[in-house]
């Protein structure tokens, strides 16, 4: 499990299904910062993993400061899948 920065908003949220760095990976959380006080674009921060790691997010088996962290511009991310199902 990583957190990944992600500069700009490729339109994805919780549970999507992203390209990054040549591996497929899922965004477990998405948290949205800088619209109204922010820098000039917003940031996504995510929770990203493979999908056999879901378990241990959902357990909370990890430490969330203690992760490593990348960042990336939003074009460099390719969305296979924009998000999971609407919980209504």
């Amino acid at each position: 499990m990583k957190r990944l920065i992600i500069h700009g908003d490729p339109g994805v949220r919780r549970d999507a299904v992203i390209e990054y760095d040549g591996e497929q990976k899922v965004l477990f959380q998405v948290t949205r910062n800088g619209d109204w006080h922010g820098p000039d674009e917003v940031q996504l921060w995510c929770v990203m993993g493979d999908a056999d790691e879901l378990e241990d997010y959902e357990q909370r088996n990890f430490i969330p400061h203690w992760l490593d962290v990348e960042t990336v511009d939003a074009e460099d991310v390719t969305v296979k899948k924009r998000a999971g199902d609407l919980a209504v």
